[in-house]
């Protein structure tokens, strides 16, 4: 298994303030890779880190195969960058940013030629791309932000909050491209505080807390770890008692909740079951009109774990 980034016991203070504590951090090459945790986890310290941007104060960092230090600028030339809310110069055209980029990763005008236009096609900023970027508005400027990242085809980009402050038919956009980006082939490591974002793009997820990794895992691996059961809420047109008592004919269930024509179906697995509950009210006479799996959302998990770090680290004070 080839790991992109690989941290270990990675530590970076703030005077006496420990911003990243011991963080061992493993992201697999050819995924997309959610970094997650609450305002003042160390998400942003440690992809500064990452990036070359500060010095960490103990530990090893390991990215695309190799220590990463202030020595080693051919390492960093490599890693694709999008700070949170990139300041793009107005006064330049967004094609004009792109070939700076370009010309700063050392590559030839002909390779400039050949890149630029690609990169403009795949944010759809083609046909504005001799604009000046003043003109452009919020998510167009995070669109090309992401292009400036892509410049010179690195095999890693970081991206730090690449959705804040977009609209909803904004997002829908980045997330395209980075999906996009990661059928290039490209590692994607993402730190995001929008959970519902990242579930939709990400297949790997690390949460941290207080500078240290609460879980890693593919999601699926994540989701395993949260407390709790799962709940089928289910509307249901026709529903009568035999819809019910087939619904409580299967295995996992353990209890059924009838209110209207709506049914709270708790269950004792965190697989996703809708399928097997929605046939079971179908052989009960029943009609699914809406179903839910409430539990199950990476915001739901996220805040489970966070709950159950904080108690363990209550009892070992």
């Amino acid at each position: 298994m080839e790991f992109i980034i690989e941290t270990t016991g990675l530590t970076k203070k703030y005077g006496s303030l420990v911003a990243v504590d011991k963080l061992d951090l493993k992201v697999e090459a050819n995924t997309i890779h959610g970094f997650l945790g609450p305002n003042g986890a160390g998400k942003t310290t440690t992809i500064k880190v990452l990036v070359g941007l500060l010095k960490p104060d103990g530990g090893s960092v390991s990215v695309l195969g190799q220590e990463i230090g202030w020595d080693k600028p051919d390492v960093r030339s490599r890693i694709g960058y999008m700070p949170e809310l990139p300041k793009l110069p107005k006064h330049l055209k967004g094609r004009e940013l792109l070939d700076i980029y370009g010309r700063m990763q050392g590559m030839t005008a002909e390779e400039r030629g050949i890149q630029i236009p690609k990169l403009l096609d795949m944010v759809d900023l083609r046909e504005r791309e001799n604009d000046l970027i003043g003109e452009y508005s919020k998510g167009m400027q995070q669109r090309l932000g992401l292009a400036q990242a892509l410049i010179g085809e690195p095999k890693l980009v970081i991206l730090d909050e690449p959705s804040l402050g977009l609209d909803p038919g904004g997002m829908v956009e980045v997330r395209e491209i980075m999906k996009e980006m990661a059928k290039e082939g490209v590692t994607i490591f993402l730190s995001s505080h929008l959970l519902h974002e990242v579930q939709q793009v990400c297949t790997h997820v690390t949460i941290i807390n207080k500078g240290v990794v609460v879980t890693s895992g593919t999601l699926k691996q994540v989701s395993a770890k949260a407390r709790g059961p799962l709940t089928v809420e289910a509307e249901v047109d026709k529903l009568s008692k035999a819809v019910i008592e087939k619904v409580k004919e299967l295995p996992y269930v353990t209890s059924v909740i009838e209110e209207g024509k709506r049914l709270s179906v708790e269950v004792e697995t965190r697989d996703d079951i809708r399928s097997e509950v929605s046939q079971a009210i179908t052989a009960g006479g029943g009609i699914v009109i809406s179903m839910n799996l409430k539990g199950e959302s990476l915001e739901d998990i996220f805040m489970d774990l966070l709950a159950k770090h904080k108690r363990t680290k209550e009892v070992t004070k």
